[in-house]
């Protein structure tokens, strides 16, 4: 027992020692070396664990009350410090992004001003743009329910379509009942159930889906979405907006084309795509060689869609197409690399003001 006690009295010296050391730590890397010391298989909180089995049980409950007590002692030594550290070391990254950004906002470099971010100048445009056409700009939410986003569009349960647009499903209510929307189209059955005919409208907003970031793609992005329902709608008047948009928003250079393709909640459907304005149709990385860049879908509003929100196509018809702002963007300034766009860096952001 004697040499218990003075394991015992080891392990006061050790916590002292310990929590003296953990106070000291000004960095995480500090602090993680003063727990990794704390954890030690040589320590004498360790030896006296390992000798446990072979105390006396009369003498057990004092050397297990010394064990509990140095544990608890480290334990809320290691809790408050973490918090301190943590506190330190976010004080110190704000200060030097602050920093940053001060240099960068200096007069002599930026004269003091900022900039919308492109996607926003974009945003703001286009929505300039089709009000201007005789548009109306609605919004919905991000969050929607099965039903907005895949149901009432045509998309039943196992159609490819949910596969290929692969979504954040949340945990909320009943299982797969609710998810960030994949697209903005679950407006066009909001505004059909709420809105008076006929409808022009558009939708521009965020959308999420699970795609492995490159040049093209990336997770969370924004679409705009254009809904017309009216009677005597006809696939020359689809044709029609998107060669007037293209034109106002690329200016004449650039062509759009039309070609055949399949969504579920148009009938018939096509994609449209526009010359690459970073190779100007010659072929190159962003376009895939092609000199082309799909910019989005569109087609005739599927009689299913209608039938989903009680409009009769016997009397209207309607027509809708989507598209990726960011995508706009990317061929508007020719940038090759689309993952630039949410990145908050600086030497990016300096150069927005005054290029759209």
């Amino acid at each position: 027992m004697a040499e218990i006690d003075v394991t015992l009295a080891e392990l006061t010296d050790f916590c002292d020692e310990s929590v003296a050391k953990l106070r000291t730590a000004m960095t995480n890397a500090e602090l993680i070396a003063a727990k990794e010391a704390i954890h030690a298989h040589t320590t004498p909180l360790a030896s006296i664990q390992r000798a446990m089995r072979n105390i006396a049980p009369e003498d057990r409950p004092r050397i297990g009350a010394a064990l509990h007590e140095a544990r608890s002692q480290l334990e809320e030594a290691i809790e408050a410090n973490e918090r301190r550290v943590g506190a330190l070391e976010l004080t110190a990254r704000l200060r030097a992004e602050h920093d940053d950004i001060a240099a960068y906002l200096h007069p002599g470099r930026l004269h003091g001003t900022g900039a919308l971010h492109l996607l926003t100048q974009t945003r703001m445009m286009l929505e300039d743009l089709f009000i201007g056409m005789g548009f109306v700009v609605a919004e919905g939410p991000e969050v929607e329910t099965e039903w907005h986003n895949f149901e009432a569009l045509n998309i039943p349960k196992f159609h490819p379509a949910r596969a290929n647009q692969d979504s954040f499903y949340l945990n909320y209510g009943e299982a797969d009942s609710t998810l960030l929307r994949t697209h903005t189209s679950p407006v066009q059955i909001r505004l059909m159930q709420t809105s008076q005919l006929p409808i022009y409208a558009i939708v521009p907003g965020r959308v999420y889906r699970r795609d492995t970031p490159d040049a093209r793609h990336t997770p969370a992005f924004h679409q705009l979405e254009a809904l017309v329902v009216d009677r005597g709608i006809t696939f020359a008047n689809l044709k029609a907006t998107i060669e007037h948009f293209t034109s106002a928003y690329f200016g004449p250079d650039i062509q759009a084309r039309l070609r055949p393709a399949y969504f579920p909640f148009t009938e018939p459907s096509a994609e449209f795509e526009i010359t690459c304005t970073l190779c100007k149709g010659v072929g190159c990385r962003t376009c895939s060689g092609t000199g082309w860049i799909e910019l989005g879908g569109s087609g005739m509003v599927h009689p299913n869609v209608f039938a989903h929100v009680g409009i009769d196509p016997e009397v209207y018809s309607g027509f809708a197409f989507g598209f990726g702002i960011d995508r706009l963007v990317q061929m508007k300034v020719a940038l090759g690399d689309m993952r630039i766009l949410p990145e908050n860096d600086l030497r990016v952001l300096a150069q927005m003001r005054g290029v759209l």
